[in-house]
């Protein structure tokens, strides 16, 4: 099966990739697809974390083990997507470098049938370009859930289907 996932960026203006991978594909693979596809270089550490359905972050699934005893993390090259994104649980986050904390929302929108002769991971829809620096962030010690969609932005009207080609 194929994934559709839209991966928006923590901006105030609209800026977002839907890509379709294929379910078996590692988080790895989905790491490079999203650098490439947003025009990263690719070179710097990152991580996907899980979350629940208020983007409460939750396990780390790092691109490298910085441990010290090398178990304690989960990595992205042993973790394949449908082993995070279900309909169930349909969201994650996704930190590309820990100095500039570029941080993006990724919400599952549709598991489809795959096509034949089409290769994954595939770039459906770019919309907005990448500012120059990562926009900035305002971190809280407890922030409050009724602001809590104010702070990451509402994307209710991002209409998944009317971009999907």
């Amino acid at each position: 099966m194929i994934y559709k996932i839209r991966i928006i960026l923590d901006a105030e203006e609209d800026i977002f990739r839907d890509l379709e991978l294929d379910q078996e594909a590692t988080l790895e693979e989905f790491h490079n697809a999203i650098t490439q596809s947003f025009g990263f270089l690719g070179n710097e550490m990152a991580s996907f974390y899980t979350c629940d359905q208020e983007w409460n972050q939750d396990e780390e699934i790092a691109l490298f083990d910085l441990s010290d005893n090398g178990s304690d993390v989960r990595l992205m090259n042993e973790t394949r997507l449908e082993d995070v994104i279900t309909e169930n649980s349909p969201k994650m986050l996704y930190i590309y470098d820990f100095l500039s904390m570029w941080t993006f929302f990724i919400e599952l929108a549709d598991i489809v049938e795959k096509v034949d002769g089409q290769t994954y991971p595939n770039v459906l829809f770019s919309f907005g370009e990448l500012p120059d620096s990562p926009p900035e962030k305002s971190f809280e010690a407890d922030p409050s859930p009724e602001n809590y969609d104010d702070e990451i932005g509402n994307y209710e009207d991002l209409d998944f289907d009317e971009n999907w080609n």
